[in-house]
């Protein structure tokens, strides 16, 4: 059964609004919510009105009641992975246990030469991720870690208390098929890829499970997820991405009601587990109330 989710930007926006747009898609009868994680727009403009990310996981999982409470993705290189491990392990505790934790490379460069992170080669941060996703995996699910790596060092470390579900699960984002899907093998519960087509989503699909493969691993225990974007007018599609607009068109859906349902069947014909709607401020609660009729979903 397809899981339909929402996965909501911070950007342009205020905590009540988010608050209060999560509350009326967890009653439209999604399943799943999530946040992203940057400092500054996630669209190239160079604005910084940007809500944190723990800080607003948090919030979700505080003010919902069913959905599970996602992170796509927490980039690797603005968190120390036990720092990270541990405010994961809190917020599932905040949730009652409904908290998925997602890790990813981090990409937008404008964020961290403001800050001053430092923003090494792809080969680097994927890297890190891979250390990472260790670290965490193993913080959130085993007693104590030791790691030795040449980006993060554990000994004994321990993550207590523990959060409230034995296996939280972890995602890994992105679509590099040499060595993002090959991490996603090896340690995720679920991959997940924004703003890509029905047909590169298949393929990058199969990718993911040669890497299975590879590692002796089961495909079916990686739950695969789409983010699509949504605009059934084409002003809102402009006011949600500005300057990514055209990066992001092959992913998002557009047309009539039957277009758009249509267009998720290819999502899910293409082996996606899960489809999140992700939008951003201007937020279209009406426009997902019209998705929710459109492909199915009863309220909750």
């Amino acid at each position: 059964m397809t899981v339909f989710g929402v996965h909501t930007g911070l950007q342009h926006t205020t905590t009540d609004e988010l608050i209060e747009l999560w509350r009326r898609i967890e009653a439209m009868g999604f399943d799943w919510i999530s946040i992203w994680d940057h400092f500054y727009a996630a669209d190239l403009t160079g604005s910084p009105h940007c809500l944190e990310a723990v800080a607003t996981h948090a919030a979700l999982a505080c003010t919902t009641e069913r959905v599970r409470c996602g992170s796509l993705v927490y980039s690797v290189g603005y968190r120390h992975p036990a720092v990270l491990a541990n405010a994961i392990a809190t917020i599932d505790q905040l949730s009652g246990g409904r908290a998925d934790l997602g890790l990813g490379a981090g990409w937008s460069q404008i964020e961290y030469d403001a800050y001053g992170i430092e923003f090494p080669s792809t080969r680097v941060r994927l890297d890190q991720l891979e250390e990472a996703a260790a670290c965490v995996r193993s913080l959130l699910r085993d007693g104590s870690t030791t790691f030795a790596g040449e980006h993060f060092r554990m000994t004994d470390a321990q993550c207590d208390p523990r959060p409230v579900q034995e296996a939280l699960p972890i995602w890994i984002g992105g679509g590099g098929e040499r060595r993002t899907l090959r991490i996603a093998a090896r340690f995720a519960d679920g991959w997940n890829v924004p703003f890509i087509s029905p047909e590169d989503f298949a393929r990058k699909r199969a990718v993911l499970h040669r890497h299975c493969d590879d590692v002796n691993r089961d495909p079916a225990e990686v739950r695969c997820a789409a983010n699509v974007g949504l605009a059934w007018r084409e002003e809102d599609f402009e006011a949600q991405f500005g300057n990514m607009r055209m990066m992001v068109r092959p992913g998002v859906l557009t047309g009539s009601d039957a277009e758009v349902a249509d267009r998720v069947g290819q999502y899910v014909d293409a082996g996606a587990d899960q489809v999140n709607v992700a939008i951003r401020a201007p937020f279209d609660a009406d426009g997902l109330a019209r998705f929710t009729s459109a492909v199915g979903i009863a309220s909750a």
